[in-house]
């Protein structure tokens, strides 16, 4: 797949992304190289004329100044979102399937009583990746200490997903596909 996932865009207008399939063997080497390769193109899509994306000391991509952007992987996709000017930007792919009790784990009896299947319209899976994806977004700004993305709150009002923590919050669109779901946060 390679496709980018246009419910995403409609929800985020000002994001760009980019794919990349990860080459056999599948590894690690190969999945940072997809997704230095999606990063590319979403600054390509942006407007970007740099399109290198290094790695800081702490592992996060150093995206171009005024391009914020943030990278995801499986073992088989990478995927990258930019959003130029943004504070901070999260994403996250997730292809597997949440057990009950890794869900019972990640999210509060509130998430799991109004949003999950069949009271809500999302799975495990995809509040899994949008607690992620908004994990990256918050821990980006560098003011919350250390915390787990667990610990983030996932709420809807008006059919829209607001993730927070400590008095932060960032709204959260999903797409789920049949064999992952997709999550991005953008913090403006």
């Amino acid at each position: 797949m390679t496709a980018e996932p246009a419910v995403l865009r409609n929800a985020a207008p000002e994001m760009s992304m980019g794919t990349s399939p990860v080459p056999p063997p599948h590894g690690p080497a190969e999945q940072f190289a997809a997704g230095r390769r999606a990063a590319a193109a979403a600054l390509a899509a942006a407007g970007s004329i740099e399109r290198t994306v290094p790695r800081a000391r702490d592992g996060r991509p150093l995206f171009p100044r005024g391009f914020t952007g943030s990278i995801s992987h499986t073992d088989r996709l990478a995927v990258a979102v930019v959003a130029p000017g943004a504070e901070a930007v999260g994403i996250d792919i997730e292809p597997a399937t949440i057990t009950s009790r890794t869900a019972a784990f990640i999210l509060r009896e509130r998430e799991r009583r109004l949003l999950l299947a069949p009271a809500g319209p999302y799975t495990a899976r995809d509040l899994f990746a949008a607690k992620e994806a908004a994990f990256k977004a918050m821990n980006c700004l560098g003011t919350l200490g250390e915390f787990l993305f667990w610990q983030i709150r996932l709420s809807r009002s008006g059919g829209a997903l607001t993730a927070a923590y400590g008095g932060e919050s960032v709204p959260v669109w999903i797409r789920p596909e049949a064999d992952h779901s997709f999550a991005v946060a953008i913090r403006r």
